[in-house]
């Protein structure tokens, strides 16, 4: 480094940054939000931040179970980071159940994914 250069920190995880330079706590905010209009059998929800590759995965997951009637999800506008999620149930059986079950289901399956794929890298490795 030349007597020019400055060393420069980096930036907080969260982007925010006090006046003394401390990182500044953030508020989490829900990502989750129950839209207008919802029944314990018929609910929308919104997911903030999440786009195809979450609706299409968890659309898919939640159509395997046997007590959805329809689940379907949709991007509204493709510059807003928002992303919609609709189900309906037969009978009594909660949306909310339904929902924190594929949350779950979902979880599952990736930890399946990422295990078989790091056996296939590894046996892969020791091979060369």
């Amino acid at each position: 480094m030349s007597s020019q250069d400055e060393e420069m920190q980096d930036a907080p995880v969260n982007g925010h940054v006090e006046e003394n330079g401390a990182e500044e706590e953030v508020e989490e905010r829900q990502r989750i939000r129950v839209l207008p209009g919802s029944e314990n059998t018929a609910a929308s929800f919104e997911f903030e931040n999440e786009d195809h590759t979450l609706g299409n995965a968890l659309r898919y997951i939640i159509m395997k179970n046997p007590s959805v009637e329809f689940c379907g999800y949709s991007i509204p506008h493709p510059s807003e980071a928002k992303m919609n999620l609709r189900i309906q149930t037969y009978d009594d059986v909660s949306v909310y159940d339904v929902l924190e079950k594929g949350l779950d289901d979902l979880a599952e399956l990736c930890d399946v994914v990422i295990d078989k794929f790091t056996v296939a890298r590894d046996e892969f490795n020791a091979q060369k």
